[in-house]
């Protein structure tokens, strides 16, 4: 497993009251595949019920990218709503901020986190992400 660092002039928070929750709306809302169209009602009651995440410029405080999950803080957790601004991509920040998740969640001892990808699995794989072993064992209600 790799463990990417942070570019320099970036920070990376876990304190929700820093979140641009309209930029993160905005972001996922029209430019991410997996939640085009959420409604900015159903975006901050998912940020109210998870752990939050975010990639901060240190210079101006603007987000730079996103990241939850949805976790129980014991047995599972759920790594979704990645997102790194267009501007911004190719830079490692969306690799740093999984690290940071990872390391965050580390002292929980979770059995099993979770996330889908339709075309990212490069970026996860290196932090030690991996198809399920026995995907035929899940199963899911509202497929989308």
């Amino acid at each position: 497993m790799s463990i990417e660092a942070l570019p320099d002039g970036y920070e990376i928070s876990a304190d929700p009251s820093r979140l641009d929750v309209a930029r993160i709306h905005r972001w996922l809302s029209e430019d991410a595949y997996w939640a085009l169209g959420r409604s900015r009602e159903k975006q901050e009651a998912a940020i109210a019920g998870s752990l939050n995440f975010g990639v901060y410029d240190s210079a101006s405080g603007e987000q730079a990218a996103y990241a939850r999950v949805v976790t129980d803080r014991a047995t599972f957790a759920w790594l979704c709503d990645v997102y790194v601004d267009p501007g911004v991509r190719g830079k490692g920040l969306g690799g740093a901020l999984v690290a940071a998740v990872r390391a965050h969640l580390e002292p929980f001892g979770l059995r099993r986190i979770l996330l889908a990808t339709a075309d990212a699995h490069e970026v996860y794989a290196r932090h030690g992400f991996e198809p399920l072993a026995f995907p035929q064992k899940w199963m899911a209600l509202g497929q989308q």
